[in-house]
């Protein structure tokens, strides 16, 4: 009861009806995996242009191996309607993050940095020179070259003038590179209390690089633009060696020795603090590095708030063996790859088919909600049309092998573009021998049920454990399940067979109440999918 003191009028807010939960987001991916370029720490991009931005473009059948399958699986998860995604890039240990000092007044330095590790790091160039507004401020400008500058055309590590793109002129000069992608860092402050000080300006904005503290740019820095060349931030004198695929300990991301802080974790350990991720893709796990698969899985079982999709090896071509890698309700199974065209080189390439189930899940999730089998729908990516022996599959994938496949939890995706259907996701299987959670989608329902009510309760911690407190938190959980059920995602013609949701003496001991437990218990009929779709004909004769 609040306190009174002194005499007079007093206005009290009291609480009335269920605080609302609101559903979490279930169609938000997280990507683990290596890339051209980019930060390390998990970043949230909504759009394959804004990946491209961050990370870099698609790798040629050639540079798979040095890169991976992630680029290709993110833009398979855009491409089948995905909207958000968490990216994890994961570099090999020991690769070299290129930098450049730049020689300033008073022995102050600059040091510039690629924003992350790798070789394409040795593709940036950056130039201090004058800002727009004169005085003590500066400018520095940012250019990317995808795949290194011509060496030919350097001069001791800087661009020639007559090269500079900066110049319009010089576009038409022989040996001219545009860049792939530039930045430019107007009127920068020198003060670290002016709200355009350089390193909170660059640090917080640029997709390139990041900058050292205590900087003075030379005078003659300050003068024009011609008066300076772009410099090639390179690590040491000598040529980045090419990066190579990560290792399991790299997609981990622990470190392997005394735990990290949050803000040094990487790969899957970074990844399990971003609380929006719900479905989980690591598509190297299909590519060979040994034990990823079950780490995988251990990530998704270990966290229970996300799903993840998993593929079958590059080299898993006999279905009579093929067997899904655990038993579990957390992850899904997925055969055969598919065979897409790269956009630059026209090549086939044949990828795992892990980011584009993603992007059909978040699909189904927006347009129809996540008690809906994410199956019977349209995979977007695979070539439409055969070249010489290639389908859209890697291997085609018939009915007899769906016969076998399917029991054992393994999901096929098959082509029935000879029925004017296309190329269809034909399972929606988990890789759980449980039969209660055989569906992906009722797996998937837990999650989000599970974890809306988690988030849409917590007042209730510290609130007297009491009736009062109990009734109010079964007519959220109840306000919840209802929309649900109005939605299609539970079983039942009345709320009463749909759900239950039970806080009183009977689901409580003293001993809990003691202890400071509120326990709530609710139970819910998810939907299943109608998996096989039987109509029984019989011959009727013309009775009298």
């Amino acid at each position: 009861m609040p306190e009174y003191l002194a005499p007079g009028v007093f206005i009290e807010e009291v609480p009335s009806g269920p605080v609302p939960i609101q559903g979490v987001s279930t169609s938000t991916a997280g990507f683990v995996g290596a890339a051209e370029r980019g930060p390390e720490h998990p970043v949230l991009v909504t759009s394959w242009l804004d990946y491209q931005r961050w990370y870099g473009g698609l790798p040629t059948r050639e540079k798979i191996q040095n890169y991976g399958y992630m680029s290709h699986a993110v833009n398979g998860f855009f491409a089948n309607g995905g909207q958000r995604a968490y990216i994890a890039r994961v570099t090999k240990s020991g690769t070299a993050t290129a930098a450049l000092v730049i020689a300033g007044q008073s022995n102050s330095k600059l040091t510039v940095s690629a924003i992350g590790p790798g070789a394409e790091g040795s593709g940036i160039f950056v130039k201090v020179r004058g800002a727009s507004q004169g005085g003590s401020l500066f400018a520095l400008s940012v250019l990317y070259f995808r795949g290194g500058y011509p060496k030919a055309s350097l001069a001791a590590g800087a661009i020639p003038a007559n090269l500079d793109p900066d110049i319009a002129s010089n576009t038409v000069n022989a040996g001219f590179v545009a860049p792939t992608a530039s930045e430019v860092f107007d009127n920068l402050s020198l003060d670290p209390n002016d709200p355009n000080y350089y390193e909170t300006i660059i640090d917080s904005s640029s997709q390139l690089i990041e900058v050292s503290e205590g900087y003075t740019p030379k005078a003659e820095d300050l003068k024009s633009a011609s008066q300076t060349k772009y410099k090639r931030v390179l690590t040491g004198n000598a040529e980045p060696a090419a990066d190579a695929l990560p290792a399991l300990g790299d997609f981990q991301g622990t470190g392997g020795g005394a735990p990290l802080p949050v803000d040094k974790l990487k790969g899957l350990a970074a990844l399990g603090s971003v609380r929006d991720v719900n479905i989980l893709c690591v598509p190297d796990e299909a590519g060979g590095v040994v034990g990823l698969t079950l780490e995988v899985v251990q990530h998704c079982e270990l966290h229970k708030n996300r799903f993840a999709i998993l593929q079958s090896q590059i080299n898993d071509k006999d279905t009579a063996k093929l067997q899904p890698p655990a038993d579990t309700s957390y992850s899904a199974f997925y055969y055969p790859w598919i065979n897409t065209r790269h956009p630059e080189t026209g090549n086939i390439i044949q990828l795992p088919v892990t980011g584009h189930m993603a992007g059909v899940y978040a699909r189904t999730d927006i347009e129809r909600g996540v008690h809906k089998a994410p199956a019977n729908e349209m995979l977007f990516g695979p070539i439409g049309q055969n070249v010489g022996k290639k389908g859209p599959l890697n291997p085609n994938v018939t009915q007899g092998d769906q016969e076998v496949l399917n029991p054992r939890g393994i999901n096929c995706i098959r082509d029935f573009r000879s029925e004017g259907r296309g190329v269809l996701v034909w399972g929606a299987r988990t890789m759980s021998q449980n039969g209660q959670w055989r569906y992906i989608n009722v797996r998937r329902l837990f999650i989000y049920a599970e974890q809306s009510i988690e988030v849409g309760t917590q007042w209730v911690v510290f609130e007297p454990n009491d009736p009062t407190t109990w009734q109010r938190v079964v007519n959220s959980v109840k306000g919840f399940l209802n929309t649900l059920w109005h939605n299609g995602a539970l079983m039942g013609d009345t709320p009463e067979q749909a759900f239950f949701v039970r806080c009183d003496r009977t689901t409580m001991t003293q001993d809990d109440i003691d202890n400071g437990r509120l326990v709530c218990l609710v139970g819910i009929a998810p939907v299943k999918p109608a998996e096989f779709v039987i109509f029984r004909f019989s011959q009727k004769t013309a009775d009298v």
